[in-house]
């Protein structure tokens, strides 16, 4: 047993040997390079990337897990300047924090046929707060220009054994090198999860080690504190796993159109704890089913006692519901309004209060577990089958493991025989049965008082409605002035309001202004903006030249300023989901009155297209009559998301629909 707590105790002495490591120098020939050889689009490239992870001791005889990263970047333009700016996450809780430490950061640039070298100073280094429990270490390199070569290695030492920090091989540029090693003392076993599209070699050895230690401090068994104090000094072997990822030539990953999160698609190595073996102690094994992660969340004093307290709020929702018959639909929009109304979200995620749920309900502000846990217990507390559903939001990925980490977000849920409602009170533009964007995220997993769980799907699956009448008129100059009428409704609705109220009224208007090719609108006004209830509807009058004259013609497009001119799919293939967020039917009626003097010459055919299995649909009527042309246009995505086997078919469906809109309707002028 003494042996074995040497061997925990020189860990903190021997185990970084061999993570110092030394690139090649910078030659005046890196300096000179103009482009990148395999992507000469690129703004930087970075030239080697590599990173070590392997387990340590603080200073408390706990463990660490230590991660050391170098990284050596190519500028070659200004659009690649920003990655002077190097930002690096961590999390801090409690008395639990992770740390930070940059060095050897320094900037190459060449001056004549000299390389000069620009360390970074002080002022350069600085810290920010992200959010509650999560701050970021930042350094801006010096000297930075067209052709700088910057290095720098920075540390992150985490307290958080459970959780190997995530290694990506893939980023927004090409990278020629890129190398990650892991070294796990053999009494951990990780879950991992290697998710890879690119050609990645991988070694794996066990080997036992020997190190000579020195060290004032016995720690007690596996990182357990000790009182004992004394000097130990010699050597000890022990085993370790060591795995290594190399993967070289690695093409830039670029973010497409209809894209959750790219991080998703990226290639990764990710890890996580799923049991301890010490020698001669009982094997430790972490939560590895969904039945043990429920139980550890539902027991924890920030979640689901707070779903137990209702004396805080008791008197004022029997205030609020009086009556004696209200139905199940007027009884959930009553509780979830008030809670909607009455409190401030503070931008704070996670599935736990931070302070509670009854200081929450007496400030009338909160973060979204105690808003969201305060309106679970509402529902039931009036006879509702109500339950919080975990879930990852959409910046912060998708689950990957069974852990109560892999969740940031927390909502409720009402099931029925009809399957399950969702309600999420932090935001103002919100109704029952409709989330936020950020919580869309594929899955969920609803939590109940039992302690049983379900994975739940988070993607909608009712279309939201966006139908448009334009009554237009086309002037002998091409002119095209007239009306817009636009009626919203669920998740259309629901990023209106989002966008409307964030941005505001006249800048809004500005906006589409731009979006509708540089139109002027006149006489703007919406309705039912604060009725969530009911669709928005929307209305203008615009002027713009949308039309153009050649001659004694006026060639003009059918469907005016929201004619699609751009596939969004551009690649050759896809692999991963398309995004659409929510199913939608889009439906346009125009109306166009032709100029005095002038009859229709040609009309683009009406045409109907679709993809199989109804995923979408293209349907485009037109008809002329004396002088006025009519035509109904509808574009119908009947999926929320898609998989990429149907990749090919969608582009091949945009573009079928993007070439009939580009037809053209003409106009001539009457002999």
């Amino acid at each position: 047993m003494k042996n074995i707590i040497v061997v925990l105790t020189l860990l903190v002495s021997t185990l970084s040997f061999s993570q110092k490591f030394k690139l090649d120098k910078v030659t005046v020939d890196d300096l000179k390079e103009k482009e990148h050889k395999a992507d000469v689009s690129a703004d930087a490239a970075i030239l080697y990337k590599k990173g070590n992870t392997y387990f340590d001791f603080d200073n408390s005889g706990e463990w660490m897990i230590v991660t050391d990263v170098t990284v050596r970047v190519k500028i070659y333009t200004k659009e690649g300047y920003h990655h002077a700016n190097v930002e690096v996450p961590y999390y801090t809780k409690g008395k639990n924090k992770e740390e930070v430490v940059f060095s050897d950061a320094v900037t190459y640039n060449l001056l004549g046929n000299k390389i000069e070298k620009t360390k970074l100073k002080s002022e350069g280094e600085f810290k920010e707060e992200y959010s509650r429990y999560w701050k970021i270490k930042k350094i801006t390199l010096p000297a930075i220009k067209e052709g700088s070569i910057i290095e720098y290695h920075y540390q992150i030492k985490s307290p958080f054994i459970q959780h190997i920090p995530t290694w990506y091989f893939q980023g927004e540029d090409p990278i020629d090198n890129i190398e990650y090693s892991i070294y796990i003392p053999a009494y951990f076993t990780y879950n991992r999860i290697l998710n890879s599209y690119l050609p990645i070699e991988e070694k794996q050895e066990t080997t036992k080690v020997t190190r000579h230690y020195n060290s004032h401090r016995v720690s007690a068994g596996y990182g357990r504190k000790s009182s004992m104090f004394r000097n130990q000094a010699g050597k000890i072997g022990f085993y370790e796993i060591r795995k290594t990822y190399n993967a070289e030539n690695v093409p830039a990953l670029n973010d497409e159109y209809y894209i959750d999160n790219i991080k998703n698609y990226l290639s990764f190595v990710k890890h996580e704890l799923a049991k301890i073996t010490y020698p001669n102690q009982p094997e430790k094994k972490y939560a590895s089913d969904w039945d043990a992660v429920v139980k550890l969340i539902y027991n924890d004093v920030k979640f689901g006692r707070q779903l137990n307290k209702k004396e805080y709020f008791e008197e004022d929702i029997k205030n609020l519901i009086k009556q004696d018959e209200i139905t199940r639909g007027e009884l959930i929009t009553t509780i979830y309004n008030y809670v909607k109304d009455r409190m401030a979200f503070n931008n704070n995620l996670g599935y736990e209060c931070h302070n509670s749920v009854e200081t929450a309900y007496a400030t009338k502000t909160g973060d979204v577990a105690e808003i969201n846990l305060m309106l679970v217990a509402m529902l039931r507390y009036v006879g509702l089958n109500a339950n919080p559903v975990l879930l990852s939001t959409r910046e912060n990925g998708h689950v990957s493991f069974v852990n109560r980490t892999e969740f940031n977000y927390v909502v409720a849920g009402l099931e029925s025989q009809n399957g399950i409602m969702y309600l999420d009170a932090t935001t103002k533009n919100g109704v029952p049965g409709l989330l936020p964007v950020r919580a869309l995220n594929v899955t969920g997993r609803v939590v109940r008082e039992n302690l049983s769980s379900k994975e739940v799907d988070l993607t909608p699956v009712v279309n939201s409605l966006k139908n448009t009448i334009v009554m237009a008129k086309v002037n002998n100059d091409g002119s095209l002035s007239g009306q817009v009428r636009t009626r919203y409704f669920d998740y259309y609705a629901y990023k209106f309001r989002e966008d409307y109220f964030n941005t505001g009224h006249e800048n809004y208007i500005t906006q589409i202004e731009k979006e509708l090719g540089n139109i002027e609108i006149s006489d703007y006004k919406i309705r039912n903006g604060k009725e969530y209830d009911k669709p928005i509807i929307e209305g203008f009058s615009f002027d713009g030249s949308t039309a153009d004259v050649v001659g004694d013609k006026i060639y003009l497009s059918p469907i005016l300023f929201y004619t699609m001119s751009e596939n969004p799919f551009k690649e050759e293939k896809r692999n991963y989901p398309i995004d659409f967020v929510f199913p939608r039917n889009s439906k346009k009626t125009i109306t166009i009155t032709i100029p005095d003097g002038y009859e229709v010459e040609s009309l683009p055919e009406s045409m109907q297209i679709g993809m199989n299995h109804n995923i979408c649909n293209f349907h485009f009527n037109i008809a002329s009559s004396n002088n006025q042309i009519q035509m109904v246009v509808s574009n119908n995505i009947n999926v929320g998301r898609l998989s990429p086997e149907y990749y090919e078919e969608l582009k091949a469906f945009y573009t079928d629909m993007i070439e009939k809109q580009s037809e053209k309707i003409v106009l001539r002028k009457k002999n």
